[in-house]
């Protein structure tokens, strides 16, 4: 089987990093915070055994792709014209794409904004948001969850860098990665690394390699470009009034670990799970709880792949 290879693609104004493997029709995988294209290691070489051509991309500001200074250079349009831009300088015109954590915020927007280019979405861990007309996410989540919620502790530009600087970028990942991130919520007067567990022993389907391909990463990066996305969060509610209250039809999955720290916000599990998330996704086409918490596709690689491709497989044959 091919090896996985890498190159750097120039597209809307930016240099993208891409990890490839395979061949086939291609699955584009969206990586979300603080993870790069190696948090996919584990999906790519079982892709490409199943006959696709599997895309994992450094997100704009992380890994060995550009990251533009200011944080207006981070709104969903500059991330999904990233992915646009790369679809075009690949010349492909729809591909199956797969996303996580932000990388399936991302991918809701892509969804959303552009659907004439996906063939079919596969969101992890992050449910579709519906834009409300009345109120920003995160104003609703401050609210209910506190002013220490990490949401509202990112917001603050060089906050959340001095306190993970504080410990150190390798723990920081550490915590946030094994630690599975706890409830993410401060008290008042202390910072975010305060509650982050800490891991006295990394969990089986994280080794100490994993951990130093990370580190080394966000070493030389730093989190900068990644909290920006979250200072974008008001910002793209505002510039997505447009969108308000509409549905996604892109025919779509939705896979989680059951103890996922996102299910727990409230009312997600109840969305998820309810008829409200069906509605906003007419061609949603399962939800899949799987044992495992936040980084499931890591976690369970054996177990998510199998759900994975056999959704992509039956797709596949239809094209």
């Amino acid at each position: 089987m091919e090896e996985i290879t890498h190159r750097f693609i120039k597209t809307n104004g930016i240099t993208i990093h891409i990890a490839e493997q395979g061949s086939g029709p291609i699955v584009l995988l969206l990586h979300g915070f603080p993870e790069v294209w190696y948090t996919w290691r584990h999906q790519m070489p079982a892709l490409a055994k199943a006959g696709f051509h599997a895309i994992a991309m450094d997100m704009r500001g992380y890994g060995e792709s550009e990251a533009p200074v200011g944080v207006e250079q981070y709104t969903l349009f500059h991330v999904v014209g990233d992915i646009i831009g790369l679809l075009d300088a690949l010349h492909v015109q729809q591909v199956f794409l797969v996303g996580h954590d932000w990388g399936s915020n991302i991918g809701w927007d892509v969804c959303r904004l552009r659907p004439d280019r996906i063939i079919a979405y596969v969101s992890v861990s992050v449910p579709f948001n519906v834009r409300a007309p009345d109120n920003s996410g995160i104003n609703k989540a401050v609210a209910i969850l506190g002013e220490g919620f990490y949401w509202n502790r990112f917001q603050e530009p060089g906050r959340a860098e001095r306190d993970f600087a504080s410990i150190g970028t390798k723990e920081t990942l550490k915590r946030i990665i094994a630690g599975a991130f706890g409830r993410g919520i401060a008290p008042h007067n202390k910072e975010l690394t305060t509650v982050f567990p800490v891991v006295q022993q990394l969990p089986p389907w994280f080794s100490e390699e994993d951990l130093e391909y990370y580190t080394k990463n966000f070493s030389k990066t730093g989190f900068t470009g990644p909290l920006n996305y979250y200072r974008n969060m008001h910002r793209n509610w505002e510039l997505s009034s447009p969108w308000t209250r509409a549905p996604v039809h892109v025919k779509a999955l939705f896979i989680a670990g059951k103890k996922d720290v996102v299910l727990q916000f409230p009312g997600i599990k109840k969305f998820v799970m309810g008829p409200r998330f069906r509605q906003m996704v007419p061609n949603l086409q399962n939800v899949i709880i799987l044992e495992g918490s936040h980084f499931i596709h890591e976690e369970k690689p054996e177990e998510f792949n199998n759900e994975l491709i056999s959704f992509l497989t039956g797709l596949k044959s239809k094209l």
